[in-house]
């Protein structure tokens, strides 16, 4: 985590965060279920949160094959090829960071298109690897600030203990 880049964003409240939708409580990840972080919602204090599921708007449904990033490739585990989704999905995710000037997202680590630090390892047997997901890069390369979830849960804790 860069502390230092956090820091620096925490002058910036009031500003437009992009956050994954699922951590925000939305039912949009490929099992269809959420994966809820209480920490991230109270970020709603300081931010105006603007949720994005990637695979939806790149036109995946909901819930939908589990995908791995394999080589230049994103594959189903039925071998299904949905690269084109997923870029798409970084497209109009960038495409309302930059039209709403937003400067920071929080985004689900471990996904394909919203991984930080971590993604799977293209052989769906549940194994990590260092690595970022679509959107992630696709949003990091335009200039964005982009931290995963305990990384927003680090930036919730210096915002409450400044008070």
């Amino acid at each position: 985590m860069d502390v230092e880049k956090i820091r620096k964003f925490l002058s910036h409240r009031g500003e437009k965060v992009l956050v994954s939708s699922c951590l925000l409580g939305e039912r949009c990840r490929y099992d269809g279920q959420s994966k809820e972080v209480p920490e991230i919602r109270r970020l709603a204090s300081y931010f105006l949160l603007l949720p994005i599921c990637p695979e939806v708007l790149g036109g995946l449904k909901t819930p939908r094959d589990p995908s791995e990033i394999v080589a230049d490739k994103v594959l189903t585990v039925r071998g299904r090829d949905v690269t084109e989704n997923y870029r798409n999905g970084a497209y109009w995710a960038s495409a309302v960071a930059r039209s709403q000037k937003v400067g920071l997202a929080i985004l689900k680590d471990r996904s394909p298109s919203c991984g930080t630090t971590l993604i799977h390892d293209g052989t769906f047997s549940g194994g990590l690897v260092k690595g970022k997901g679509i959107t992630a890069k696709r949003l990091e390369k335009e200039g964005l600030l982009v931290l995963n979830e305990d990384e927003g849960r680090a930036l919730l804790a210096l915002l409450e203990e400044e008070g």
